[in-house]
């Protein structure tokens, strides 16, 4: 079993979209914790609703392409994500693997650990909040280290969206 970051982003119908994908990657694999959600500005394409942001922290025996084929390209799918040309568009659920333990490389053509982890705090803050001590297998720095220091202006806590939950369990 390897531990896994997944970031979790939504900007359409943003608390039904972030719950459900939290209950059906609940359902999937093995999920250790949800960090809060956040509500972020957009990123490159500023002329929309702001997003929804969390990171799930799952233990999986899946690979890497096969975790983002078989459970987060069919979530996101179940939830009417419309891939277009245009990667910073409007979308019901963007789930994307952050970390896959200390292991570096290419999933879909997506670098993992995933750049916007050194870039973002709307995907480093959810991150440290998860796993704090976990180092990030490039940089050497913690999480907690990479997550402060980075802006964080546009970045809101949201206390009421707990994705754990929405749960089954």
């Amino acid at each position: 079993m390897t531990r896994v970051l997944i970031l979790l982003g939504s900007n359409i119908d943003r608390e039904r979209s972030m719950c459900q994908a939290a209950r059906r990657l609940d359902e999937l694999v093995q999920v250790i914790a949800f960090s809060p959600v956040y509500e972020t500005e957009p990123v490159g394409d500023e002329d929309q609703m702001c997003f929804f942001n969390a990171a799930a922290l799952v233990e999986t025996a899946l690979e890497p392409d096969c975790l983002k084929r078989d459970v987060l390209h069919r979530i996101e799918d179940e939830l009417g994500r419309v891939r277009g040309p245009n990667k910073n568009a409007p979308r019901t659920i963007d789930l994307d693997i952050v970390l896959y333990g200390d292991r570096v490389c290419s999933v879909e053509g997506r670098s993992v650990p995933d750049p916007d982890l050194l870039q973002y705090a709307h995907v480093a803050g959810p991150a440290a909040d998860l796993a704090p001590e976990w180092v990030h297998p490039e940089a050497g720095e913690t999480l907690e280290t990479i997550a402060a220091g980075l802006p964080v202006a546009g970045l809101t806590r949201r206390l009421d969206i707990v994705l754990s939950k929405c749960s089954k369990k």
